[in-house]
């Protein structure tokens, strides 16, 4: 998580300084506003792209450890039932002897 926040603290970094350049700019204000709007769209785009990849990311982890814990659930079951298996053939021969 900590390149999420790095990358995250680079955007708005990024975004900051674009912001002030362009608010310092000797442009018509209808113009700096709408230099401002499509930064903002871009930044928010880049942020929403970086969003969606965090959350594939632990999407993944999530059914990769969904996975595994189903998959240890099986082989403890299977290790249940051969007991209980051998728990009954062992007490069906005490009790026939």
């Amino acid at each position: 998580m900590d390149n999420g926040k790095v990358v995250l603290g680079i955007l708005a970094g990024l975004a900051a300084g674009a912001v002030a350049g362009i608010l310092l700019a000797p442009d018509k204000g209808l113009k700096t506003r709408r230099k401002i709007s499509r930064m903002g769209e871009d930044y928010l785009g880049g942020i929403k792209d970086k969003f969606n990849d965090i959350l594939d990311d632990i999407v993944e982890k999530f059914e990769r450890v969904k996975e595994e814990v189903s998959d240890d659930i099986f082989h403890e079951k299977v290790k249940v039932e051969e007991t209980i298996k051998e728990t009954v053939k062992e007490a069906k021969t005490a009790t026939a002897r």
